[in-house]
């Protein structure tokens, strides 16, 4: 079995690719069916849960000596593979430019998985990323458009880069109804947006259209789940919520509309995803290469409509039907009617949800990313680029 040793931000923090990281070890571990686990290379800033896990290795972010030393460390280890889960963001320097000091340190084989692909790269992220894809042995992405993107900005030969989807959890439609029942939705049709609260997710098209939406489906309840972003947070307060709030109540919708201020652990997302009756991705920017939230909805069999920003329009390219530009409020308007009042095309667009959501559940996304970690396990450097 391939020993791999994973670098990312993890479990308990509270980050979409700290849990994305977790659940990639775990279906990883479950078929390999060994008792030993991988390693995790923990980026922390100084504040840590206190674990004594060994086989969580800590890696301050910020101190760039460290990353040398951890490359060291794992080049001297029985690590076989180094999975490093990239996104800017969660790396010290200026675009996360410390990861470069592990990575030329490294002697054994990368696999990089890019969460963040720009179709036209700027500095300062265009350097780096061309760098570590230079020397990742191999690249996953989540987007099929990220492929192309990666050779014409890069020249990173096609056959380099994988596809694997983005990982979610399987469905428990049995449970649908007690779920439904347990957050009062029982009587309601329920649109959800699910996300960190900032301005460009496309909240006011639906706000603005949900008055008419009330007019022929009186029992919509329209779920805004999630804390504003803290980093919205941090420069303005809660003054986004609050408009939110005041163009609720000038529309006169407040019994359609509730808003769920708070952070929910994958349990409780998964339920509310699970009770709702159509998941929207509203968002009017079209960049967007990868949604944790669009493939956790397509993931659980729901029902969803989405403007066709980059990810929703690979995930979705077989039911482009379920893509309303987000300048197209009357059709957003009747799509949405139309799933809520009519039963056969709500049902029709679950069964689709549900053949596509299989390929994205973690067993079938761990054994993928397992198979590769095999082969590049066995042929190690002869496959690097440079």
């Amino acid at each position: 079995m391939t020993r791999v040793a994973y670098i990312s931000t993890y479990v308990p923090k509270k980050c979409g690719l700290a849990t994305f990281t977790f659940h990639l070890r775990q279906a990883v571990h479950a078929v390999k069916e060994w008792k030993a686990k991988d390693p995790v290379i923990v980026l922390h800033d100084g504040e840590t849960d206190g674990s004594q896990d060994p086989l969580l290795w800590l890696l301050r972010r910020d101190c760039e000596n460290d990353y040398e030393k951890m490359a060291n460390r794992i080049n001297q280890s029985e690590t076989e593979v180094v999975s490093l889960q990239h996104e800017f963001g969660i790396f010290g320097g200026e675009a996360g430019r410390h990861i470069l000091r592990f990575i030329r340190n490294l002697k054994k084989p990368l696999v990089t998985t890019f969460h963040t692909v720009f179709e036209q790269p700027r500095e300062p992220y265009a350097s780096i990323q061309r760098e570590i894809a230079e020397r990742s042995d191999r690249i996953v992405v989540m987007n099929r458009k990220a492929i192309s993107y990666l050779n014409r900005s890069f020249g990173i030969p096609e056959e380099k880069i994988v596809f694997i989807p983005h990982g979610t959890p399987e469905p428990d439609s049995e449970r649908r109804q007690a779920f439904r029942e347990q957050l009062d939705w029982t009587d309601r049709k329920v649109l959800m947006t699910f996300g960190l609260l900032s301005r460009g997710k496309g909240i006011e098209l639906i706000l603005r259209i949900l008055p008419d939406i009330v007019k022929r489906v009186p029992q919509v309840l329209y779920a805004i789940v999630g804390q504003t972003h803290p980093e919205v947070k941090k420069w303005e307060g809660e003054k986004y919520r609050e408009e939110l709030k005041a163009m609720i109540a000038d529309s006169g919708i407040g019994d359609n509309v509730v808003m769920i201020d708070r952070y929910m652990e994958e349990n409780d997302l998964v339920r509310h995803i699970t009770a709702c009756d159509v998941y929207v991705t509203p968002y009017p920017g079209m960049e967007q290469i990868t949604s944790g939230t669009l493939a956790y909805a397509v993931g659980l069999g729901r029902p969803v409509v989405s403007t066709p920003y980059c990810y929703a329009q690979d995930l979705l390219a077989d039911e482009p039907e379920l893509l309303i530009p987000a300048n197209d409020e009357a059709l957003w308007r009747e799509r949405i009617v139309s799933l809520l009042t009519n039963d056969v095309m709500l049902q029709d667009v679950v069964r689709k949800m549900k053949r596509l959501g299989q390929t994205m559940h973690w067993p079938s996304v761990g054994n993928e990313y397992n198979l590769l970690f095999t082969e590049v396990g066995r042929h190690g450097k002869a496959i690097r680029s440079v």
